[in-house]
């Protein structure tokens, strides 16, 4: 691994075994330097350990400098600090080994996960016949960026789209299908206007009662599997994945049709869940339902909280179909980890889902497969409340894609001297690119206001701000005649080149911790620094014009080293990086 963090951290854990054998288990609490003129590392355990051991703070800190093998570290002499910080600087020696490696690899110095999993990732979830609106952005792009980085460390990574196409609105949607004729109905979705669909048959449904009787009987022949009924359902499915698949091209994710696991999927597997759970007593009949209590969850009158497996006439509710998810997903899908991109208004639901599973031992004891819940926070507008239209229903998602794409257009043209063609796949990229880095560049339990203005600016923490830094760096290499060829030494020398250097070695810990984290914001907030690092690089140090040859293609290779990461990092967010702008 290429993070100076990391090695520095094991070798500073060796010191503490060898300084105070009763505390080797201490941690020695490395962390960047606040202030470069004291150290590029800071080592900030002392502190705990001094108090652990009854012994000053500094002394310790002292204890730690002697015993740590600093040449093998990559460490100049350590300098004991304050109360008892260790300051740490990285030799140029072995900065420049470091990024030669880097250089010389395709992965860029980021190691593989030590124990890869299979990891099973419940994203999106968008309804049949209803629009995709903003608030299934976070929900794709979110799940989106973790499939990516999860991958690229080497986790087996299942895909899992929870797809609303099953119940009782299908009965109504149905039947408006035939008022329609299935030509005309088949033409209104095809254009993505399935909000208008979903509300005239709503409609339908609560002023016409004909309509609502043959609405609910047409559910009863679907779920007892009619011929013709289930064909007419196709059609609404398809048509909807129609749709779908156009945003989820448009926005650049990962999700196929191969990736859908709807709520249809599991509608044979509803009664074996079931059977299983009252078999093993863990469900229980409760008021003429069959129920799961798991412990520690009470409602508002105290008593225990159920999840419904059964209702009292018989069907099956979300908590029976969740249920059956989860045994899906551990017995067949055999996930180690399943992740749910959901948004943080189901954590009670999906505690309990969790929960239940717990004691029908799917999840958890022995088998130690887990179930996390990546929450989401909501996307508001300039008033502060959740992002609507002006006529106060939800922003469809496919338009506010296509206002970045127009506003960025705009901004292209302007400062760019490439060809029609060349500015429209460039807008694509920034405008898409704009409003996916918005959202994952905050901390996803967060509350964000989307602000077209904000998202395509060229400076801050943008998309755009990344993507001309990638640009930038390829010019230079077109210019230096370097685009394409093997990468040199890099020779570390002032400042700039230093931080440069550093803010590169990171990429590895930045990644690293976004997957543990579940947290791309994590990511997002290195490359930002990253680039703020090669702007004061390129503004200080003179590429094309070094002083010698030598200086010149070291400040090369720190160009192309720059925009192979900036660009591996934004692939990993799923932001293209276009190498002209």
């Amino acid at each position: 691994m290429a993070d100076p963090a990391i090695s520095l951290d094991a070798a500073l854990r060796r010191a503490v075994a060898k300084a105070f054998p009763e505390a080797a288990d201490a941690d020695p609490v490395v962390r960047p330097s606040n202030d470069p003129r004291f150290g590029d590392y800071q080592a900030n355990g002392a502190m705990a350990i001094g108090k652990r051991l009854g012994r000053p703070p500094r002394e310790v800190a002292q204890a730690l400098a002697d015993h740590l093998d600093a040449a093998a570290a990559g460490v100049g002499p350590p300098q004991v600090a304050g109360p008892g910080f260790v300051n740490l600087r990285l030799t140029s020696a072995w900065l420049s080994e470091r990024l030669g490696e880097m250089a010389a690899d395709p992965r860029l110095g980021i190691g593989a996960a030590t124990r890869p999993e299979r990891v099973v990732v419940d994203y999106s979830a968008p309804n049949v016949a209803k629009e995709m609106h903003v608030g299934h952005l976070r929900s794709t792009i979110i799940g989106d960026a973790l499939v990516r980085i999860l991958g690229f460390l080497g986790h087996d990574v299942v895909r899992q789209n929870h797809i609303g196409d099953w119940g009782t609105p299908f009965g109504m949607l149905i039947e408006h299908l035939l008022d329609l004729g299935e030509e005309e109905a088949a033409d209104e979705l095809s254009v993505g206007d399935l909000t208008a669909f979903y509300q005239q048959a709503r409609t339908k449904f609560d002023a016409d009662p004909g309509f609502a009787d043959k609405a609910r009987r047409r559910v009863v022949l679907l779920q007892a599997g009619d011929d013709e009924t289930l064909r007419l359902w196709h059609l609404l499915v398809e048509e909807s994945k129609r749709y779908f698949n156009l945003v989820y091209r448009r926005l650049g994710v990962l999700l196929t049709d191969d990736d859908l696991a709807g709520e249809s999927f599991y509608n044979d597997r509803l009664g074996p869940t079931c059977d299983e759970l009252e078999s093993r007593a863990i469900a229980v009949a409760s008021q003429g339902a069959l129920c799961v209590f798991p412990p520690g969850f009470t409602g508002r009158d105290g008593g225990p909280m159920p999840l419904m497996v059964k209702k009292s006439d018989g069907g099956f509710g979300y908590d029976a179909t969740d249920l059956a998810a989860v045994r899906h997903r551990t017995h067949d899908l055999a996930a180690d980890q399943i992740i749910y991109v959901v948004g943080a208004p189901q954590a009670q639901h999906l505690a309990l889902v969790f929960a239940g599973a717990s004691l029908a031992g799917w999840l958890g004891g022995v088998t130690g497969r887990r179930a996390i819940h990546v929450a989401f926070g909501s996307v508001l507008g300039a008033d502060g409340r959740m992002l609507k239209t002006r006529s106060g229903g939800s922003a469809k998602l496919i338009d506010l894609l296509d206002e970045a794409v127009v506003r960025a257009a705009a901004i292209v043209a302007e400062r760019s001297e490439l060809s029609a063609d060349e500015q429209a796949a460039v807008a694509e990229a920034v405008g898409i690119g704009g409003v996916k880095y918005a959202d994952l560049s905050n901390d996803r339990v967060k509350d964000y206001t989307f602000d077209y203005e904000r998202m395509l600016a060229t400076d801050g923490n943008t998309a755009a701000y990344l993507q001309y830094a990638v640009a930038r760096c390829h010019s230079i290499l077109r210019k230096g005649d370097a685009e394409g060829t093997a990468p040199g030494s890099v020779a570390v020398s002032g400042p700039p080149e230093r931080a440069l250097g550093l803010a590169l070695l990171r990429l590895d810990g930045a990644v690293a911790d976004a997957a543990t984290d579940l947290a791309p914001h994590k990511l997002c907030g290195h490359l930002f620094d990253l680039a703020q690092s090669f702007t004061s690089f390129y503004e200080a140090c003179p590429v094309l014009k070094a002083p010698d040859p030598a200086t010149r293609a070291s400040r090369l290779t720190l160009c192309r080293l720059t925009a192979a990461a900036l660009s591996l990092g934004l692939d990993l967010l799923g932001i293209g990086a276009p190498d002209r702008m």
